[in-house]
């Protein structure tokens, strides 16, 4: 009995904890976000791909997130709120141009969404202190991955 009992105890626990790994912003959707980014950052997008499959979120997760939250520029990324008061930050990475250096460190953020934009790009959400994008450029780039649920 104490057995079974300490089994379900940490089942229990091990699904909490993993709820509070994402959070709803209220979405229409239903759709919740990671708190954090996966570690790793500048992964081209067949890396993510490879390691994050279904978990990466789509162009449409990425147009609900724009069209449905608030955007505040905190001066090392953005604070992204749902109407429901919820939020979570997508920092500032910046980027990697392909194998090349590293660019707009702490000036904007580059993530990639699951979805290709035609056979040579890949969609991508882009954001600086000016707005957020969405836009499609070559899989090479090193990119940041947030995860959906």
């Amino acid at each position: 009995m104490k057995k079974v009992l300490f089994l379900c105890l940490t089942c229990f626990l091990a699904i909490s904890s993993m709820a509070q790994d994402y959070v709803d912003l209220g979405l229409p959707s239903g759709t919740l976000w990671k708190k954090t980014n996966e570690k790793g950052l500048y992964l081209t997008y067949d890396e993510a791909i490879t390691q994050f499959g279904d978990k990466l979120p789509t162009l449409e997760h990425f147009a609900e997130l724009k069209a449905f939250c608030a955007w505040e520029w905190n001066g090392k990324g953005c604070v992204v709120t749902g109407d429901n008061g919820n939020s979570i930050i997508l920092q500032a990475a910046g980027y990697r141009y392909c194998q090349a250096d590293m660019i707009g460190v702490g000036t904007c953020g580059l993530y990639w969404s699951s979805t290709p934009y035609d056979s040579n790009n890949v969609y991508y959400l882009f954001f600086d202190s000016i707005g957020v994008h969405l836009d499609d450029n070559m899989p090479c780039l090193g990119g940041s991955v947030r995860l959906v649920q």
